[in-house]
């Protein structure tokens, strides 16, 4: 058992005293240590007490459909300009509204509501409008609420919007008519830019006139101000659209998507089903063309900023410098393996090359985010791999190179941002471990490095805008999700939210353990893994054991964090153990351990997957003859592609919305990886499950939507074709107009009760 505070063995270790040890290690107070130890001691006495008695049986409804397994958080979270407070989303018992309440960052109390949810009443409505979420301008006395929200795709989506005055109470609709995306608030409070139709519009709050940006806007043709799919989907771009620092001027993306291939999807909705058509670039085919646009307010005048000749690049990201006049665009390669940033004159239209970086494989995508102009309008701070792990850098406006910030065998996650007045950037790294997030303080200059958070897991951090308070929110395998509120030098303030109730729900339902341990591999790597035993596990029985894997580039499934998975949970209390592990490819360990994949995708994953299954079959409580695999997605490949390649491992796996071969999937994720499939036709088909489907001797269940815009249901059906062709039998299952993520009313239910099934008959 490992000290929950300093993470020290006390029960392998008794040469000092746990005190002692913290003490010698932190330097805090004796109480707290004391709570933690206790706490920590309560959680062994509370596990040995439920080993020894009944507790309640989970069930598939009380999961899914009851969903009484609910964690509490911290909704609609804003920090307001002054650090000293912010603002959250919260439900009234009294009202049945959603209010907007204002609270002292000091004490976490609150102090005034500013938005009643009960007085959100419009025109001659009886019923108020109900809070989706919002935001404020600039001096805080105007909220800009979404309400009636409908989802495009992952990211956008379209809704209804407000402008509620705080001083006068009064309540405004934006604008009438069809629905609007991204309402955003200009950078003075006094204008609300937004996306209708496909066109940018820009709404004058004084004078309450509509201005039309663009006018060219045309479905499954021209996008203004708003991302194309697969720009949403793998850039996590979906505003396209960014006020200037003074709000004159407004800078925007175009995307002419006429060229791209489009794909269709059947809605099976009414007497004849429904096409549902739009443009989806395959890997190897026709991206939108994408070019900057700058609108000038007092002009009227609405201009181009070339970004050189090439137009099959990426626009990845653009901003404002923080002058006001300069803005900055990432362009990518088609192939994802160059970054150029460029910095372009809004009035002059004058652009520069100011930074260039290559790699021999890809650039991490994760880099975008981290670029940060400081406001001296001097230098910036960018992130990059270039030595083998994610670090931060420091580079003058016109691109020399001043200094690294970070370095080391360990790579930063989350670069939050610098507190220039004070001289200390925020960033969480893998310091600690691969399996951990921790946050982190230093100067520009790389120097007085501190380490804010003690408690072992991993860290989610979000700082005030002033950077004198921040909000963590973590947990580890051990302890569920606690919301804590500190000051920037790492004292507590207050628990926002806890789950100690929801933990002792788990485990009052005899929810297993998690348990992290390695798997050791070809060529001397070790691979992350977690094990799930039943509550009542005996070491001389023999149990199935079902593995569950993602293993897509750069993701982490083995982490230190609670386990909120309640069907894994679930399969332990039926004598199943489950097991994950990440293999080669994904995150956490460095860019040499990432990229290992590269330009063949599914190779050393399923190696890695095959492999573990040997090592679990060699443990003494392990049922060598029952192990099974399964996942979503990326893990949906993985599982059959370890099924049909490990089959003399593998007793049965199910595969839900997989990507089948990749030719079918889009060019930004595929080609980062794979290249084009004209340039590297073996790395598409080499390790495609349908290449293989001739191999499978399991049991394997195959799920898929057919509604999934992601990974579209012709993956399933050409897995399915294959799997005819080589006269394997499986079961197969499909939802109607699902999506990537299957779900709506009782689906969840339905399908976990299927894979339940399935998995108690064939492993």
């Amino acid at each position: 058992m490992r000290c929950l505070l300093c993470g020290i063995d006390f029960l392998a270790d008794t040469k000092l005293s746990i005190i002692e040890k913290c003490k010698l290690r932190y330097k805090i107070s004796k109480y707290r240590q004391m709570k933690k130890i206790l706490f920590g001691l309560t959680i062994i006495l509370i596990s040995i007490k439920l080993s020894a008695q009944d507790y309640k049986p989970l069930t598939l409804e009380d999961i899914y459909q009851n969903n009484i397994f609910r964690t509490k958080s911290v909704a609609g979270f804003r920090w307001m300009k002054d650090g000293s407070y912010y603002t959250s989303l919260v439900h009234n018992a009294k009202t049945k509204n959603r209010d907007i309440l204002k609270f002292a960052t000091k004490s976490g109390e609150v102090t005034d509501t500013l938005v009643h949810g009960k007085k959100m009443l419009f025109a001659n409505e009886n019923e108020p409008i109900p809070i989706s979420s919002y935001e404020f301008n600039k001096d805080e006395t105007k909220v800009l609420i979404a309400t009636e929200v409908t989802s495009i795709y992952r990211r956008s989506t379209k809704a209804i919007y407000y402008i509620y005055d705080i001083l006068t109470e009064k309540l405004q609709r934006l604008v009438d008519g069809d629905k609007q995306s991204f309402a955003t608030f200009s950078s003075d409070g006094k204008k609300v830019a937004f996306v209708r139709n496909n066109d940018l519009f820009i709404k004058d709050l004084a004078s309450n006139e509509l201005i039309t940006v663009t006018s060219d806007g045309k479905k499954n043709e021209i996008i203004n101000g708003m991302a194309d799919w697969v720009y949403e989907e793998e850039f996590s771009l979906s505003k396209a659209f960014f006020w200037s620092p003074d709000g004159n001027k407004i800078a925007f993306l175009k995307f002419d998507e006429k060229e791209v291939p489009m794909y269709n999807m059947q809605k099976w909705t009414g007497l004849y089903p429904e096409d549902y058509i739009y443009k989806y670039p395959k890997a190897g085919e026709k991206n939108s063309e994408v070019t900057v646009h700058v609108y000038d307010l007092a002009t009227r005048q609405l201009e181009n900023l070339p970004i050189g000749k090439e137009k099959d690049v990426y626009i990845a990201r653009l901003q404002w410098l923080p002058a006001g006049e300069m803005i900055s665009v990432i362009r990518l390669n088609r192939l994802q393996n160059k970054l150029d940033i460029f910095h372009g004159n809004a009035s002059t239209r004058k652009t520069e090359l100011i930074y260039t970086e290559q790699s021999k494989t890809y650039l991490d995508i994760d880099q975008l985010d981290d670029l940060t102009y400081l406001a001296d309008g001097e230098s910036f701070i960018i992130s990059s791999e270039m030595t083998g792990f994610k670090h931060l850098y420091h580079y003058a406006i016109n691109g020399d190179f001043i200094q690294p910030i970070t370095n080391g065998d360990w790579a930063v996650d989350n670069f939050l941002g610098i507190d220039e007045k004070r001289d200390e950037l925020y960033y969480t790294s893998t310091e600690v471990s691969s399996i951990e997030r921790h946050l982190y303080s230093m100067d520009i200059k790389g120097k007085n490095r501190k380490k804010l958070t003690l408690d072992a897991g991993v860290h989610s951090v979000n700082f005030s805008h002033d950077f004198k308070y921040y909000i963590d929110t973590y947990s580890s395998f051990d302890f569920p999700a606690k919301t804590e509120l500190y000051q920037a030098k790492g004292k507590l303030i207050k628990v926002l939210a806890e789950n100690s109730d929801y933990q002792k729900q788990t485990e009052e339902y005899g929810c297993a353990r998690t348990e992290y341990f390695q798997v050791g591999i070809e060529g001397g790597d070790s691979l992350n893994a977690y094990m799930m035993k039943p509550l009542d596990f005996n070491k001389d029985k023999k149990y199935p054991v079902l593995m569950y894997v993602y293993g897509g580039p750069g993701s982490q499934n083995v982490m230190n964090r609670w386990n909120g998975n309640m069907w894994h949970h679930f399969l332990t209390q039926q004598g199943y153990i489950i097991v994950c592990v990440d293999n080669r490819g994904t995150g956490g360990k460095g860019r040499d351990f990432q990229h290992i994949t590269y330009k063949q995708l599914g190779k050393y994953e399923s190696r890695d997957q095959i492999a573990s299954a040997k090592y679990l079959a060699a443990l003494p409580f392990i049922d060598q003859n029952r192990i099974g695999i399964w996942g979503w997605s990326y893990g949906g490949y993985m599982s059959s592609l370890s099924l049909f390649l490990g089959n003399d491992m593998f007793k049965a796996a199910i595969a839900v919305a997989p990507v089948t071969n990749w030719r079918y999937y889009d060019t930004i994720y595929t080609e980062r990886y794979l290249q084009k499939p004209q340039d590297n036709p073996s790395g598409y088909d080499d390790y495609s499950p349908q290449t293989h489907a001739d191999k499978l001797s399991g049991a394997f269940l195959l799920v898929h939507g057919t509604g999934d815009d992601n990974v579209h249901f012709q993956n399933a059906v050409e897995l399915q074709n294959a799997l005819i062709k080589a006269n394997k039998q499986f079961d197969s299952f499909y939802y109607p107009d699902r999506n990537h993520g299957i779900y709506g009313g009782n689906t969840r239910l339905h399908l976990y009760t299927m894979m339940t099934n399935f998995i108690l008959q064939k492993l």
